[in-house]
Order: C-alpha cells, then sequence, then structure tokens
C-alpha cells in the first residue's frame, strides 16, 4: 500500500478536543451498523473537512481502523491545507479510480498517524457527478466495509451541489457541520430532507466556530476547580508541580 504523511495537522486546545472527543463517542452509541459516515455542510467554510480530520485522528487513537475518503471531487483543499506528501511520484486518487485509470489499492494511503489511512479526492474534475454515479463508486465503498472499521466520506456543501446527496446513497449517517452564526436555519433542514429521501441517516449536525466565552458553560471549560488545570496548562503534571511549590 502507498504511504503519505500528513505535514500540518493543528493541535487542538481542550475544549475543542473534549468537543471532539464527544463527537466520536456519540459515534459509537448509533449502533454498530454505523460505520460509514458522511460529512457535509450547507455552504463552503463551515469546517466540514476540519471536522472530518480530527474525527478520523480521534476514532484512529482510539485503536480503530478509519479511512477517509475526500470525495470533493470539483474543489478539495485537504492536500493543501494539511499539506500531504507522498512517497511516490505517482499519486492517484478517487477521481482516477472512478475513471478506471488505477485500482483502488493504488489510490489509499496509509498515513503516518497509526490506524489512519486517506482515499485522496486525486485530480479535480468538473463533471464529478458522473463519476460518483458510477458502479465502482459503490464497489468502492464494499470493499472499504470490508477492510476497515469505520469509513469517514467528506463531500462538497450540500446546499451548493448535489455530489454529497449521490454520496449519501452509500452512506449509513451523515452529518451536517453548520457554522455558527452564519446562514438560514431553514437551509438546514433542507439539506437533512435532501440526504434523508435517499435512505441514509441523518445522525446529527455539529456547530462550528463557537465562542465559548459567550455561553453559560464557559466556566467549566475555564474556571472549573476540577478541570481548569487541562484547558490552562495542557497537562496534570504542570498543575501539580504548581501545587507542590505553594506547599
Amino acid at each position: 500500500m502507498n504511504q503519505m504523511n500528513i505535514s500540518n495537522f493543528p493541535k487542538l486546545d481542550y475544549a475543542c478536543n473534549e468537543a471532539i472527543n464527544t463527537l466520536c463517542t456519540n459515534l459509537f452509541y448509533c449502533g454498530e451498523n454505523i460505520r460509514s459516515v458522511l460529512f457535509t455542510s450547507r455552504y463552503e467554510q463551515e469546517g466540514k473537512s476540519a471536522i472530518t480530520m480530527n474525527v478520523m485522528r480521534t476514532l484512529a487513537s482510539f485503536g480503530k481502523r478509519v479511512v477517509l475518503v475526500d470525495a470533493d471531487l470539483r474543489c478539495s483543499s485537504l492536500a493543501r491545507r494539511y499539506r500531504f506528501t507522498f512517497t511516490h511520484q505517482e499519486t492517484p486518487g478517487l477521481a482516477q479510480y472512478l475513471a478506471g485509470m488505477c485500482d483502488l489499492e493504488d489510490a489509499v494511503y496509509e498515513t503516518d498517524l497509526a490506524n489512519a489511512y486517506i482515499l485522496p479526492a486525486g485530480r479535480e474534475v468538473l463533471s464529478s457527478l458522473q463519476l460518483l454515479a458510477s458502479h465502482r463508486y459503490k464497489e468502492m465503498m464494499d470493499a472499504l466495509q470490508e477492510n476497515f472499521d469505520v469509513i469517514l466520506v467528506d463531500t462538497p456543501p450540500a446546499g451548493i451541489i448535489v455530489d454529497a446527496v449521490e454520496i449519501a446513497k452509500y452512506c449509513d449517517g451523515a452529518i451536517i457541520v453548520v457554522a455558527y452564526n452564519t446562514g438560514r436555519k431553514q437551509d438546514i433542514g433542507e439539506v437533512a430532507s435532501s440526504i434523508a429521501k435517499t435512505g441514509c441517516q441523518v445522525l446529527g449536525a455539529v456547530m462550528n466556530g463557537v465562542d465559548l466565552k459567550s455561553f453559560r458553560n464557559r466556566k467549566y471549560y475555564y474556571r472549573s476547580g476540577r478541570y481548569s488545570s487541562y484547558y490552562r496548562y495542557g497537562k496534570t503534571e504542570k498543575h501539580e508541580n504548581k501545587k507542590a511549590k505553594r506547599k
């Protein structure tokens, strides 16, 4: 299997890390039949790709064998944003596989994160829907189900183009990422309705870009006597050292 490195994967602060942990735990509660999960949004720049990447990293750290499928064939930003570096000069991806230019095993890459694999978008195409609607996409999902515990699919915004709705036909569940205080609430319902019509279960929504300081629960993250050390110092060890000095 080909290999790749993720050269730019920013660390999350304590609050964001806990939110991703909660999201991953909730995915487990959805049941064993939910193994392929689609991530989409209403508009662009709502943070769905960043959340998908962090869910992949967290699930992989839990010991799950995870593959992330970058299905944004028209305008993917994962490779550039996270600085994917490949060990081979030839780097086929999803577009090349769906076009019949390579085998699936040539388009799936083992990353430098244990248990985490990525199927990058590959070459950008304008006629993405034609490729996504081909029989090769279903064959790909069936093959990935046999080799991985969890499949995460990063799609284009469902409120802009129809690609995500086509992909939803082959996923067990979907999560809609919604940027805080952006757009119309009605658009969330329309996206959820479109996905549900395909038979894919809408698992819920994730609100992104929330300023925790503006909510009541800010005291839990920032001022709790028991847990504030995780946020302020990052590690319990630092907090213990500080307590020892006071004594």
